[in-house]
Protein backbone atom coordinates (compact mmCIF):
# COMPACT_ATOMS: atom_id res chain seq x y z
CA UNK A 1 0.00 0.00 0.00
CA UNK A 2 2.74 2.25 0.66
CA UNK A 3 4.28 1.91 -2.79
CA UNK A 4 1.36 3.17 -4.15
CA UNK A 5 1.82 6.66 -2.57
CA UNK A 6 3.12 9.63 -3.99
CA UNK A 7 7.03 9.59 -3.02
CA UNK A 8 6.40 13.17 -0.53
CA UNK A 9 4.30 10.80 1.12
CA UNK A 10 5.95 7.74 1.12
CA UNK A 11 8.87 9.54 2.88
CA UNK A 12 6.79 11.70 5.29
CA UNK A 13 4.71 8.48 6.48
CA UNK A 14 8.07 6.67 6.58
CA UNK A 15 9.62 8.84 9.25
CA UNK A 16 6.80 9.68 10.83
CA UNK A 17 7.43 5.93 12.37
CA UNK A 18 10.81 6.15 12.74
CA UNK A 19 10.89 9.33 14.38
CA UNK A 20 7.71 8.81 16.42
CA UNK A 21 9.68 5.47 17.52
CA UNK A 22 13.16 6.31 18.06
CA UNK A 23 14.05 10.33 17.88
CA UNK A 24 15.40 12.29 15.51
CA UNK A 25 19.11 11.83 15.63
CA UNK A 26 18.97 7.99 15.79
CA UNK A 27 17.07 7.95 12.35
CA UNK A 28 19.38 9.04 8.90
CA UNK A 29 18.24 9.72 6.01
CA UNK A 30 19.75 6.87 4.36
CA UNK A 31 17.47 4.74 6.03
CA UNK A 32 14.34 6.56 5.36
CA UNK A 33 15.42 6.53 1.77
CA UNK A 34 15.83 2.76 1.95
CA UNK A 35 12.58 1.57 3.65
CA UNK A 36 10.35 4.49 1.69
CA UNK A 37 11.97 3.16 -1.27
CA UNK A 38 12.81 7.19 -2.96
CA UNK A 39 16.35 8.08 -4.36
CA UNK A 40 18.49 10.83 -2.45
CA UNK A 41 17.50 13.28 -4.88
CA UNK A 42 13.61 12.37 -4.98
CA UNK A 43 13.94 12.86 -0.78
CA UNK A 44 15.77 16.54 -1.19
CA UNK A 45 13.44 17.57 -3.76
CA UNK A 46 10.52 16.87 -1.63
CA UNK A 47 12.09 18.22 1.79
CA UNK A 48 15.72 19.79 1.27
CA UNK A 49 17.26 19.20 4.10
CA UNK A 50 16.85 16.63 6.96
CA UNK A 51 14.96 19.71 9.65
CA UNK A 52 12.68 20.38 7.11
CA UNK A 53 11.37 16.57 7.32
CA UNK A 54 11.19 16.69 10.87
CA UNK A 55 9.46 20.15 10.35
CA UNK A 56 6.63 18.39 8.29
CA UNK A 57 6.58 15.51 11.10
CA UNK A 58 5.94 17.57 13.90
CA UNK A 59 3.17 19.35 11.57
CA UNK A 60 1.80 16.13 10.73
CA UNK A 61 2.29 14.77 14.27
CA UNK A 62 0.29 17.86 15.30
CA UNK A 63 -2.34 16.79 12.78
CA UNK A 64 -2.79 12.80 13.94
CA UNK A 65 -1.67 13.06 17.67
CA UNK A 66 -2.54 16.47 19.19
CA UNK A 67 -5.89 17.62 17.31
CA UNK A 68 -7.36 13.91 15.91
CA UNK A 69 -6.32 11.76 18.67
CA UNK A 70 -6.30 14.15 21.41
CA UNK A 71 -8.67 16.70 21.33
CA UNK A 72 -10.94 15.32 19.20
CA UNK A 73 -11.42 11.86 21.54
CA UNK A 74 -11.85 14.02 24.17
CA UNK A 75 -14.11 16.17 23.03
CA UNK A 76 -16.13 13.12 21.82
CA UNK A 77 -16.50 11.81 25.12
CA UNK A 78 -17.31 14.07 27.35
CA UNK A 79 -20.91 15.89 27.18
CA UNK A 80 -19.83 19.12 29.61
CA UNK A 81 -16.55 21.36 29.46
CA UNK A 82 -15.19 19.98 32.21
CA UNK A 83 -15.88 16.38 31.44
CA UNK A 84 -13.92 17.19 28.37
CA UNK A 85 -11.01 18.66 30.05
CA UNK A 86 -11.13 15.27 32.17
CA UNK A 87 -11.25 12.77 28.77
CA UNK A 88 -8.38 13.72 27.59
CA UNK A 89 -6.38 11.60 30.57
CA UNK A 90 -9.28 9.02 29.52
CA UNK A 91 -7.14 9.78 25.62
CA UNK A 92 -3.56 9.09 27.50
CA UNK A 93 -4.89 5.97 29.40
CA UNK A 94 -5.87 4.50 26.55
CA UNK A 95 -2.88 5.40 24.56
CA UNK A 96 -0.33 4.27 27.43
CA UNK A 97 -2.25 0.76 27.29
CA UNK A 98 -1.65 0.64 23.94
CA UNK A 99 1.53 -1.76 22.01
CA UNK A 100 2.38 1.20 20.14
CA UNK A 101 2.94 4.03 23.07
CA UNK A 102 5.41 6.22 21.32
CA UNK A 103 5.58 9.25 24.18
CA UNK A 104 5.50 13.00 22.82
CA UNK A 105 7.24 13.58 19.79
CA UNK A 106 7.51 17.34 20.83
CA UNK A 107 8.81 16.86 24.37
CA UNK A 108 11.38 14.00 22.48
CA UNK A 109 12.48 16.39 20.08
CA UNK A 110 12.87 19.39 22.63
CA UNK A 111 15.12 17.40 24.55
CA UNK A 112 16.67 15.95 22.17
CA UNK A 113 17.61 19.43 20.06
CA UNK A 114 17.26 21.49 22.94
CA UNK A 115 15.86 24.90 23.03
CA UNK A 116 18.00 27.21 21.19
CA UNK A 117 17.67 24.62 17.98
CA UNK A 118 14.93 25.85 15.54
CA UNK A 119 13.47 22.05 15.75
CA UNK A 120 13.59 22.58 19.48
CA UNK A 121 11.68 26.02 18.67
CA UNK A 122 9.18 24.22 16.81
CA UNK A 123 7.99 22.16 18.92
CA UNK A 124 7.92 24.25 21.58
CA UNK A 125 5.12 26.15 19.59
CA UNK A 126 3.77 22.61 19.20
CA UNK A 127 3.49 22.45 23.19
CA UNK A 128 2.18 25.76 23.34
CA UNK A 129 -0.92 24.76 21.14
CA UNK A 130 -1.43 21.83 22.74
CA UNK A 131 -1.76 24.38 26.24
CA UNK A 132 -4.04 26.58 23.34
CA UNK A 133 -6.52 23.58 23.18
CA UNK A 134 -6.73 23.17 27.04
CA UNK A 135 -6.91 27.07 27.68
CA UNK A 136 -9.60 27.24 25.53
CA UNK A 137 -11.64 23.91 26.90
CA UNK A 138 -10.81 26.14 30.19
CA UNK A 139 -12.80 29.15 29.26
CA UNK A 140 -15.31 26.98 28.11
CA UNK A 141 -15.97 25.32 31.34
CA UNK A 142 -15.64 28.75 32.86
CA UNK A 143 -12.64 28.39 35.12
CA UNK A 144 -10.29 31.21 36.12
CA UNK A 145 -7.00 32.33 35.37
CA UNK A 146 -7.24 29.94 32.12
CA UNK A 147 -3.56 30.75 31.39
CA UNK A 148 -1.96 29.66 34.79
CA UNK A 149 -4.28 26.56 34.66
CA UNK A 150 -3.28 25.37 31.53
CA UNK A 151 -0.05 25.60 32.50
CA UNK A 152 -0.62 22.93 35.28
CA UNK A 153 -2.81 21.42 33.44
CA UNK A 154 0.09 20.29 31.04
CA UNK A 155 2.64 19.75 33.53
CA UNK A 156 0.53 16.82 34.59
CA UNK A 157 -0.47 16.06 30.62
CA UNK A 158 3.18 15.98 30.49
CA UNK A 159 4.20 14.11 33.80
CA UNK A 160 2.03 11.52 32.88
CA UNK A 161 3.23 10.55 29.60
CA UNK A 162 6.99 10.64 31.10
CA UNK A 163 5.56 7.91 33.78
CA UNK A 164 4.43 5.79 31.02
CA UNK A 165 7.13 5.95 29.71
CA UNK A 166 8.96 4.94 32.42
CA UNK A 167 6.77 2.00 32.36
CA UNK A 168 3.50 3.23 34.39
CA UNK A 169 0.62 2.51 32.15
CA UNK A 170 -1.89 3.65 34.66
CA UNK A 171 -0.25 7.34 35.19
CA UNK A 172 -2.94 8.78 33.46
CA UNK A 173 -5.33 7.40 35.82
CA UNK A 174 -3.37 9.54 38.38
CA UNK A 175 -2.92 12.86 36.47
CA UNK A 176 -6.60 12.95 36.53
CA UNK A 177 -7.27 12.28 39.95
CA UNK A 178 -4.62 15.66 40.34
CA UNK A 179 -6.75 17.31 37.25
CA UNK A 180 -9.67 16.80 39.59
CA UNK A 181 -8.46 19.39 42.43
CA UNK A 182 -6.84 21.54 39.62
CA UNK A 183 -10.49 22.14 37.94
CA UNK A 184 -11.72 22.55 41.91
CA UNK A 185 -8.97 25.25 42.31
CA UNK A 186 -9.93 27.18 39.30
CA UNK A 187 -13.62 27.41 39.55
CA UNK A 188 -14.93 30.65 39.50
CA UNK A 189 -16.49 31.55 42.90
CA UNK A 190 -20.44 31.30 43.29
CA UNK A 191 -21.80 34.39 44.11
Amino acid sequence: MQAELPPRERILNTAYELFSQRGIRDVGVEEIMARSGVAKATLYRHFPSKDALVLAFLARREQRWTLGMVEAGARDRGRTPEERLLALFDVFDEWFHRDDFDGCSFVNVLLEMRWGHPLGRASIQYLENIRAIVRSMAEEAGLRDTDSFARSWHILMKGSIISAAEGDADAARRAQAMARTLIEQHRRPRS
